[in-house]
């Protein structure tokens, strides 16, 4: 089949970029990876290898270093793309790739989130703390946006939701249906160890919506020690609520991270996130997760077995989930296989059938 990549931008990496990299392996590196902008400077050196192409916006002045100024003309870059030549369009979609023009050509979108600073505007606000007036002034714009992303997911030919958490959004957005393949996690990375230590562990990058403040906070009321891995905007202010127990480590090399995972005595996870693989890795290091009971969370992490929820973005909830985490007792070997149903290898076998599934059906004329 003549099949078409399309993907948001490629001026940063990111759990979407991991997903494309394995798209493009899955379906060979000739397949054409359509974009609204690429920066080679910005992305790993392999990316050059591929036939990535652009639209019209690769050329507007420093678009590569701040493309959200450009939010509302990717609708018009992106439905002036016309792929009606492809058999089948596989789009890769948080932002507005999945308006792309497709005429009759069967078009699977792979949905890491409905776009979120349009759908989860107020959320968007508060986690780039944007000043009332600029909200004031974005919101018309935003209802038009809307309108535009409505109308282009009714044009998908069929959805794929990361999480059930993403499923559920795509249904109360987009009134769409859709099966759930949950994104690669290299599991092979991890692996549990005889023993660990004593510290909680956190990675992640400092910015307010991950709520690492929780996770700082409670270990320092308990006196408990706390690893924190990842650097951001936050960091300065983290560091000024934390207490002797808490270790700021920065950023850390990729190879340095399985060791710290597997001899963790728990991963904290207080965000809200769409998936989430840190605690999957965590789990295929063999050590549970604390984690906030929303999100992706609820499908990786299994309550009183491979880790312990909490019910509110709070300190005192996560107090009282790292209390009843004293009292439980953690296989690391459940932990480990609950996480290899995560695994790249799964992922790409779900994928692959499900792409070759959609095409004959389209092609038969069942849908």
């Amino acid at each position: 089949m003549k099949l078409a990549l399309v993907h948001d931008w490629l001026n940063q990496i990111g759990g979407a970029e991991n997903v494309l990299e394995q798209m493009v392996d899955l379906f060979g590196i000739d397949t054409p990876v359509y974009t609204s902008i690429y920066d080679p400077v910005r992305m790993p050196d392999f990316y050059r290898e591929w036939d990535i192409r652009t639209t019209w916006m690769d050329n507007l002045p420093a678009i590569h270093a701040y493309h959200q100024p450009y939010l509302p003309v990717y609708p018009m870059a992106w439905q002036g793309l016309d792929l009606s030549g492809y058999d089948l369009v596989l789009s890769n979609k948080s932002g507005f790739c999945h308006g792309v023009n497709t005429g009759e050509t069967h078009h699977l979108c792979y949905c890491l989130t409905p776009t979120r600073y349009l759908w989860q505007f107020q959320n968007y606000v508060q986690r780039e703390r944007l000043s009332a007036t600029t909200a004031a002034i974005l919101r018309p714009v935003i209802r038009m946006m809307r309108r535009w992303d409505y109308q282009a997911a009714q044009r998908v030919g069929q959805f794929v939701a990361i999480s059930t958490a993403i499923q559920a959004r795509i249904k109360q957005f987009y009134h769409r249906e859709s099966v759930v393949i949950y994104p690669p996690v290299d599991t092979h990375r991890f692996e549990p160890t005889a023993a660990h230590e004593d510290y909680f562990l956190v990675v992640s990058r400092l910015v307010p919506y991950k709520r690492v403040d929780l996770a700082v906070q409670a270990c320092t009321r308990l006196d408990k020690p706390l690893i924190v891995v990842g650097d951001g905007r936050d960091r300065a202010e983290l560091e000024r609520k934390a207490g002797a127990t808490v270790t700021f480590l920065g950023r850390v090399p990729e190879d340095d991270l399985p060791d710290l995972v597997s001899r963790c005595k728990a991963f904290l996870f207080p965000g809200l996130e769409d998936f989430g693989i840190a605690p999957v890795e965590a789990q295929a290091a063999g050590r549970p997760v604390i984690a906030f009971k929303g999100g992706g969370a609820l499908d990786t992490v299994i309550d009183g077995e491979t880790g312990v929820f909490f019910a509110e973005q709070s300190v005192e909830s996560l107090l009282d989930a790292m209390r009843r985490f004293e009292q439980v007792s953690f296989d690391p070997v459940a932990c480990r296989r609950n996480a290899e149903r995560f695994d790249t290898a799964l992922f790409r076998s779900q994928l692959a059938e499900f792409v070759q599934v959609e095409y004959d059906r389209h092609v038969s004329g069942a849908g």
